[in-house]
């Protein structure tokens, strides 16, 4: 076996073009698998321990006001461990440094010890004293994002009344991990952060005393959550509740849960389209190896050599670059995965990031890659083993020609020689072209969808702060306010418009379906805030019933014309009958939509408003601004150009790296395919053009030949790939959509040319290193090699 290994190292060296394109090929399907498996296994990792650490709660309960005494009867419902009852509201804050107000969710805890449900990780600082009210902990994001340090001041304006908290300490919970304002979707962490106070100070400064408006609880092992939830919703209905909810949906939660999913169908679906080619690559070069060494196999099976040690040796030249390829992987994918975890960790704030580098990862990628050699390597290592000693010892019978359907037509004979050979041969290996174009269309479609969710992104960014949202302002306020007071702000110097809505929390039921949601009542869609689709298609308001988003209507089983029961859950908590009217394909969120008229008349009061939109003269916001700061009753302000910004800063972040990494894996793909089919192709072909350049033709139609199949090939598989493209972006626009949000399918031409570019880019520096090859051809030594 020892001559069998020298022969194998010799003939690696020899072809180590092709198996070098080969082990990049195998090196980038394995770090894919390998980084993503790694992060979404250390985010997993990472959210339990912090949950765990910190006692993440299972049930979460938001109320108006409910006594203390009622915390003995919720213990004594089956199944629950622990109850934690505390206070939170929202208030607004005036930062220094900061000239616009900022939002603070202010959360109490306990006076004496730690939180028994979701604790808080002290950064910096240390935790508060009780003795003193002013005192607060501050979320990390938001303390890093305003440049603040535990021994500063911050004006807060709490239950109308002018505070001045002092900054102790630095903090985060699980409860925050994905930190956003109440009725936003992306973080704005100058604008908003968690406030944790002390519970007697926040009582007090509420009129809380002997009360609670927000309960966690954890449940015992084999509890029924959805059986306590009901106990729940039973108990504290009086008290104003918008009903118990589950780990899954909470906010933060559902969150870092739909990224760890996107993952998973990440590691299944871009790992198998480079492996796949891999199993392409190995079988045209070990196909055209065994082709070219028929003779060596027959001296070797002569000398006594078996067919085991035949198939071995011939499996060896797929193993070879596949084990390098596994190396190369392994640990590019291990240092990725730690470099991507960092990102998510940007996002996401997590006290600690656990990178776990799992064996099992490591040895689920040498199966695949080693699965991916035995199957590129299996037809040839059959062939080679099949193949009699006596048959293999005379030259391979030459391949009988007949005049195709290309030589038959009227255009044949108008072409020149070169572009005749070219068409000629594509022509007469039809399967072997074919699977060719296709595997070079597989790189053309994963830049195409890697641009896609840039540009889905991108429409998401218009639709919502373009389109959707005119305003600049959004206040929202702490209790539903009469028209005539809210209507005040429309009166302040440097509104130039204002519009109102209504946010009423009901419970929508449609047979055995509900779904607890808020209605929202607007006073047009044709002004500050509009109702757009994912098309970006304008819609209006039905005079009379619902409006829903397609994912609702989905959820709840209902279609246009349909009839929904309503359970108001709060005020007279009607319950009515209410007609659905049409559905809208939005991106963000499930809402239900109404004219504001109808939301007063259903839920039988004089009408109230939630928040208020503003447009505001730009020469007026620091008046304005200021006047926000200081307003008594609002809950929290929102500025769009700042979650705008926000929103941008963190998507660009992460899809600038996630679209360079999937454009250098597509390079390395495209570069394999295009180098190994013009290398084999001058293998085979050498002799031939050898001939021709004897016969007189020059270099450069030689090349024209050998490189002109492979740029036919990439012409055709543009196209190709471009519906592969977009196919394979639309399975992921349906696979990453969730209840948060939906990706609209989007396709801009920079997409198509960025993918174009990059393609001829490659092609051209691949033909140059093989236009290498033909310049240095031995024209002699070819001619005296003997098929």
């Amino acid at each position: 076996m020892r001559q069998l290994n020298r022969k194998l190292l010799r003939d690696l060296l020899h072809m180590k073009g092709q198996m070098l394109a080969v082990t990049a090929v195998v090196a980038c399907g394995i770090a894919m698998f390998v980084s993503m498996s790694n992060v979404k296994y250390s985010l997993e990792m990472t959210r339990a321990d912090y949950y765990s650490r910190f006692r993440f709660a299972d049930l979460f309960v938001q109320l108006k006001r409910a006594p203390e005494f009622t915390l003995e009867a919720v213990r004594r419902i089956p199944g629950v461990a622990i109850v934690a009852p505390r206070i939170v509201t929202n208030v607004t804050l005036d930062v220094p440094g900061l000239d616009e107000p900022a939002t603070a969710q202010l959360v109490s805890l306990p006076d004496r010890g730690e939180p028994a449900l979701n604790g808080v990780f002290i950064a910096e600082g240390r935790m508060l004293d009780p003795s003193r009210p002013e005192e607060v902990i501050v979320s990390k994001p938001f303390m890093k994002a305003n440049r603040l340090k535990p021994g500063d001041h911050i004006g807060a304006v709490i239950n109308g009344r002018w505070k001045r908290l002092l900054i102790v300490g630095v903090g985060l919970s699980p409860e925050y991990i994905y930190e956003v304002q109440p009725g936003a979707f992306f973080p704005d962490n100058r604008r908003f952060g968690v406030f944790w106070m002390s519970h007697k100070a926040l009582a007090s400064a509420l009129d809380m005393t002997g009360a609670f408006n927000d309960l966690s609880l954890t449940l015992t092992h084999g509890a029924s959550e959805k059986e306590v939830i009901r106990q729940l919703d039973r108990m504290f209905s009086r008290y104003g509740s918008l009903g118990a909810y589950g780990r899954d949906q909470q906010l933060s939660n559902r969150f870092i849960g739909d990224e760890i999913r996107i993952l998973g169908m990440e590691i299944t679906v871009l790992p198998t389209i480079f492996l796949a080619v891999a199993v392409f690559l190995l079988n045209i070069v070990l196909q055209r190896l065994v082709s070219t060494q028929r003779e060596q196999i027959a001296v070797l099976k002569a000398n006594g050599y078996d067919d085991e040690a035949v198939g071995l040796h011939v499996l060896g030249f797929a193993l070879a670059p596949t084990v390098a390829g596994v190396l190369l992987g392994t640990g590019l994918g291990a240092w990725l995965g730690s470099a991507l975890l960092r990102l998510y960790g940007d996002v996401y704030n997590f006290p600690r990031l656990l990178y776990v580098f799992r064996m099992e990862n490591a040895l689920g990628a040498v199966l695949l890659s080693f699965g991916a050699a035995v199957g590129g390597a299996l037809a040839a290592a059959r062939r080679a083993v099949k193949l009699p000693p006596a048959e293999a010892m005379r030259p391979e019978s030459p391949p009988v020609y007949r005049p195709g359907l290309f030589d038959k037509s009227p255009i044949a004979h108008k072409l020149s020689t070169p572009v005749r050979i070219i068409l000629r041969n594509i022509e007469r290996h039809p399967f072997k072209s074919a699977l060719s174009v296709t595997m070079i269309s597989l790189a053309v479609a994963i830049l195409v969808a890697g641009r896609y969710t840039f540009d889905s992104v991108e429409r998401m960014s218009e639709v919502e702060f373009g389109s959707r949202h005119r305003e600049d302002v959004t206040v929202i306020f702490n209790d539903a306010m009469p028209p005539s007071v809210a209507n005040s702000f429309a009166s302040m110097k440097g509104v130039l418009e204002a519009e109102y809505y209504r946010e009423e929390p009901v419970k929508l039921t449609n047979g055995y379906r509900s779904r607890r949601q808020t209605l929202k009542g607007l006073q047009k869609t044709d002004g500050l805030q509009r109702l757009i689709d994912s098309h970006d298609r304008p819609q209006h308001l039905p005079h009379q019933g619902l409006l829903l988003t397609t994912t609702l209507a989905d959820l709840l089983g209902v279609k246009p014309g349909d009839v929904l029961h309503v359970d108001f859950l709060q005020g007279a908590r009607r319950s009515v009958e209410v007609p659905v009217a049409g559905t809208i394909d939005e991106i963000l969120g499930m809402s239900a939509y109404l004219r504001l008229d109808e939301l007063n008349r259903l839920a039988g009061d004089g009408g109230a408003l939630s928040a208020g939109v503003l447009k505001i003269d730009a020469s007026k916001s620091a008046q304005l601004n200021d006047r926000f700061k200081h307003t008594p009753g609002v809950a929290g302000i929102m500025m769009l150009q700042a979650l705008k910004k926000s929103f941008s800063e963190m998507i660009a972040k992460s899809m600038n790296t996630s679209t360079f990494i999937l454009t250098s894996f597509a390079c390395v793909l495209a570069f394999a395919m295009i180098y190994n089919g013009a290398r084999i192709t001058l293998s085979e072909r050498a002799r031939e053009l050898s001939s021709l350049r004897v016969l007189g033709m020059t270099k450069r139609e030689i090349a024209v030949i050998l490189l002109g199949e492979q740029a036919v090939f990439c012409i055709a598989a543009i196209p190709l790939g471009f519906l592969f493209g977009i196919i394979l972006s639309t399975l992921l626009a349906k696979a990453l959509s969730s209840e948060l949000y939906r990706l609209p399918l989007v396709f801009t031409p920079a997409n198509f040319l960025f993918a174009f570019t990059v393609m001829v880019t490659v092609a051209v520096v691949t033909g140059a290193l093989v236009g290498r090859k033909i310049v240095k051809l031995d024209l002699i030594a070819v001619l005296k090699t003997r098929e």
